[in-house]
């Protein structure tokens, strides 16, 4: 095993630091404080090959790998988290045309987001059905045309600004199997019958777009269906499979810029005739801080990697991203415990990051769901 990164990766890594500390630092906390983003930051990323990585050349992308991804969206997340997440959110759900979409869909859909012309999200979670996705109960009813789609979504990335969004719908309601009753639709946003309104007042990653979607009547051609009809959950879980690895990136880069921030706070800060770095307890927490996000980096590092290989592994990726989530949360903590009450006003960089951290233990899988898969795959058959 070699845990070195390659010279390409490393040169990947060195753009994405650039880009970020040029073009993220400095807007970083007037965009959380508005709730906004520049959508030129978009089209910069794009440009320079950073938004959704993994897409293939023929349609646009990089066509690197997702350890790629991961390593370029680690280097966003350490500088800010919320314009990280809206990078990252550009192409998420993009996965489901490249791995069920028809060639039609992927010249179309794909090529504007790898560009950053376009963004996209994946419309999964309803009111009444967040963990428990085939609970979901927005349908899409089949018609001689196509399909009517009804119902509602909730805390949707992209949904005020997207093209177009992937939407997970009840089409088979009536199939004995929960897990045989949803496919995956895309559906663009200037169709009638779509409304979005931003949600506002989240407690971090404000600068990234959120809304609660609705669904009134909307007509979708046969030709919206990804994949294959009644197959959505399986579809929905492969997508997991991936878009988990890649978030654990986001744990990793947050917790690494939370550390940079309270080293570079330690370093000046002096007390008692001393700076903080030269007391022994600062050093203790440092070292278990580096530590921990040495050990959260290489599992998300293996977790990708398997991806690229072929070898996606539901535990493995799982194992990475409970781990990223709880290192972020955990290390952003002692980062601010360092900074004292400095870092408990928002003109320091810390607080935003620690703001930011919950939403990890949360989203794409909240970590009961993590153990949950993980312990099956441990436990096997009881």
């Amino acid at each position: 095993m070699d845990f070195e990164l390659n010279k390409k990766q490393k040169d990947i890594q060195k753009a994405a630091r650039e880009f970020a500390q040029g073009e993220l630092k400095d807007i970083a906390r007037d965009c959380d404080l508005n709730e906004t983003f520049p959508p030129e930051l978009i089209r910069k990323a794009g440009e320079l090959g950073f938004l959704g990585a993994f897409i293939p050349e023929q349609y646009g992308g990089a066509g690197l790998g997702f350890l790629e991804h991961a390593i370029i969206l680690e280097e966003f997340w350490k500088v800010d988290p919320g314009l990280g997440q809206q990078l990252c959110s550009t192409t998420f759900g993009s996965e489901e045309f490249i791995l069920f979409g028809t060639e039609e869909q992927k010249q179309k859909y794909l090529p504007p987001l790898a560009s950053g012309e376009a963004m996209m999200g994946f419309a999964i979670t309803e009111p009444d059905a967040g963990s428990d996705t085939s609970s979901a109960s927005t349908s899409a009813q089949e018609t001689e045309h196509g399909y009517i789609m009804n119902g509602s979504k909730t805390m949707i990335g992209n949904g005020t600004v997207g093209r177009y969004l992937v939407v997970f719908a009840l089409s088979d309601p009536d199939n004995e199997s929960r897990a045989q009753r949803h496919s995956i639709f895309v559906v663009e946003t200037d169709t009638p019958g779509y409304e979005a309104t931003r949600l506002h007042g989240k407690m971090g990653l404000r600068a990234s777009d959120t809304a609660s979607i609705f669904f009134s009547g909307l007509k979708l051609p046969k030709e919206a269906l990804i994949g294959t009809r009644g197959k959505g959950f399986y579809q929905l879980m492969q997508f997991f499979d991936r878009s988990r690895a890649y978030v654990a990136a986001h744990g990793v880069g947050l917790a690494q810029g939370a550390m940079d921030l309270a080293i570079k706070h330690v370093k000046g800060r002096v007390q008692f005739g001393r700076k903080i770095a030269s007391f022994q307890a600062t050093q203790f927490k440092i070292a278990e801080m580096a530590t921990r996000i040495e050990l959260a980096r290489t599992l998300t590092h293996k977790a990708c990697s398997l991806l690229d290989k072929g070898k996606s592994d539901s535990k493995v990726t799982s194992m990475a991203k409970m781990n990223a989530a709880r290192t972020a949360v955990e290390v952003v903590d002692e980062a601010l415990q360092l900074h004292g009450g400095y870092g408990y006003f928002n003109d320091q960089d810390v607080e935003r990051f620690y703001r930011a951290a919950k939403v990890l233990e949360l989203y794409e899988g909240a970590k009961e769901i993590e153990k949950i898969i993980i312990g099956r795959h441990v436990l096997g058959r009881y």
